[in-house]
């Protein structure tokens, strides 16, 4: 079980350079009770890439977390500011998660409405 959530979710852009680049990061539990840190990354606007990392303890978790932080930090990767809600909100809602979260369940979902059932 996690203790508190951790969601992230920064850019780099550089319009000298044609760069628009998002980083998204996530620390949840999977159907097994496994700590899985997923990580999603590419083009804004894009599909982009996704790793998902399994750990046996949450600290392990967050000490990836923290470490792929400091490294996008220093590559100039930066939060992007909060519209429509109050700033001191820190849930996130569905419609705010990254694109690269939902993509996948969306795939799935349209994959699913093709199949049909065979018995």
């Amino acid at each position: 079980m996690i203790t508190q959530p951790y969601q992230l979710y920064i850019e780099r852009t550089d319009a000298s350079r044609n760069m628009a680049r998002y980083y998204a990061m996530e620390i949840s539990t999977n159907l097994f009770g496994d700590i899985c840190l997923t990580r999603a990354w590419g083009r804004i606007g894009k599909g982009g890439q996704r790793r998902i990392h399994s750990f046996e303890r949450e600290d392990e978790a967050v000490g990836l977390f923290l470490e792929l932080l400091r490294q996008k930090k220093a590559r100039g990767y930066r939060p992007i500011p909060r519209r429509g809600r109050d700033a001191t909100d820190t849930s996130m809602k569905s419609e705010d998660q990254p694109q690269a979260f939902d993509k996948a369940s969306t795939s799935r979902t349209k994959q699913a409405r093709g199949l049909k059932a065979v018995f």
